[in-house]
């Protein structure tokens, strides 16, 4: 039953944003002169439809997920006035943007209601640690973040996305800060402080009771001595690990000591058979920023409202966007990458943690998932591949700096060609949901 809610409730949150997307499409080609032959609402054969006075048939579909915008001689060369092809370069580009920029405008519009009733978590500083850097350096508690190592952020998540896209190294460890205090900018940096601890390339879960292995990280410490997913971890140089808290209690006697020549005698129990392994732990460095930011929503005026929308909007996008410069340079794998499947399977998962809460939380949960994927689908449709509104805008790039359109046939050739990489691409991603889910 949960499972067949979860995917009622992702139907119909794609098919709204696919829906204001070609709306977008639909609204701008109208006043560009376009004639719409149909503008759908799901896909597959007609249950419903109507042909207007402007010769458009408005469609409801069977297959309750997506929509549509037929436009005449979109994909044909056609001289008729009312033909998409016949129309300017400008009021083409125009039309072909109009789809992303409509989901952006609903992102915008959720994150009104999100906001409105909600609130958000404007960037200031809630604690400043005794006698850390960020103390010494002059931080002080209210001071209203505006600029965090030279990114401009508004609420504290833009913070820890920064912390998370660009952690501090040994070789950027200073931290810059751009502050208002009392009316006044202010600029502080200094240096983070930091603190190594071994590491030993294992993820735990809390337990009171075992000190169980979940997973070993590849080319980590613990698979170099032959660690496996399952083991659990019973002594540690000498000392009983009877749970999680005991084993972080050993290491924490590690923190901020050389142990890059130390070996930690390890016996870990898999099944009823004691093993017992030597393993030289990798070195982990810490930074600790010295003074913690605002991540709890506070409710705001009605111009704050509009302000904090814009900001929860440009956040969203933000996020996208770095997330795909981390897949693009390889930093991100594809366990890290969700398909149809790995959606419905969170929005599924939203619903189940919340739905307990109240019908509330669970609505403005599933809404504040809704913005980020309206955004997402802004965003994946300008890239510059065929198919794509971004594969359609480059050519239109193209014609505008040599003055010369790609010939139709040719241009309906790129666009097969992009949208048969494009279901393949689906494919994969089905599959790796698929796996991830039940294989992982």
């Amino acid at each position: 039953m949960q499972t067949f809610i979860s995917i009622v409730i992702a139907l119909i949150i794609f098919s709204i944003l696919v829906v204001f997307h070609e709306f977008g499409h639909f609204i701008v080609a109208r006043k560009c002169g376009v004639t719409v032959n149909e503008f759908s609402v799901g896909m597959g054969p007609r249950l419903f439809s109507r042909v207007a006075k402007s010769g458009t048939r408005y469609s409801i579909k069977a297959l309750p997920f997506g929509g549509s915008c037929a436009m005449l001689g979109e994909d044909e060369d056609n001289d008729e006035e009312g033909a998409f092809n016949s129309k300017s370069l400008g009021a083409r580009m125009a039309i072909v943007f109009a789809g992303p920029l409509f989901n952006f405008i609903l992102a915008f519009l959720m994150a009104l209601i999100f906001v409105g009733f909600k609130g958000t978590d404007p960037s200031y500083v809630v604690q400043v640690t005794e006698g850390s850097a960020a103390e010494k350096a002059g931080v002080q508690v209210g001071d209203r973040i505006i600029k965090y190592n030279g990114e401009s952020v508004s609420i504290g998540r833009e913070i820890y996305l920064e912390e998370y896209i660009n952690p501090l190294t040994e070789k950027e460890d200073e931290v810059k800060l751009t502050v208002k205090r009392n009316g006044k900018t202010k600029e502080i940096s200094y240096t983070a402080d930091s603190e190594t601890k071994p590491l030993l390339g294992i993820t735990y879960g809390n337990s009171d009771s075992v000190m169980e292995i979940l997973e070993v990280t590849k080319g980590g410490a613990m698979e170099a001595a032959g660690a496996m997913m399952g083991d659990q971890i019973v002594e540690i140089n000498g000392e009983t690990i009877s749970s999680t808290d005991d084993f972080q209690k050993v290491l924490n006697q590690y923190k901020g000591k050389d142990f890059k020549n130390t070996e930690f005698d390890i016996k870990l129990k898999r099944k009823e058979k004691i093993i017992e392994v030597k393993v030289r732990p990798k070195t982990q460095t810490i930074y600790d920023l010295g003074f913690y930011y605002n991540l709890h929503a506070e409710k705001q005026s009605p111009l704050g409202v509009v302000k904090y929308s814009y900001v929860e909007t440009k956040y969203v996008i933000k996020m996208v966007i770095k997330g795909l410069g981390k897949l693009i340079t390889g930093q991100v794998s594809a366990n890290d990458i969700s398909g149809p499947v790995g959606i419905v399977d969170t929005i599924g998962d939203t619903y189940s943690q919340t739905k307990d809460m109240g019908t509330s939380v669970t609505f403005f949960s599933l809404l504040s998932l809704a913005i980020m994927l309206s955004a997402n689908l802004g965003i994946m449709n300008l890239l510059p591949i065929p198919a794509l509104d971004g594969g359609r805008l480059l050519i239109y790039i193209v014609e505008l700096i040599f003055r010369k359109p790609i010939p139709r046939d040719k241009e309906g050739m790129i666009h097969f060609v992009g949208f048969v990489l494009l279901m393949g691409l689906m494919v994969f991603l089905i599959f790796n949901d698929i796996r991830k889910i039940f294989f992982w």
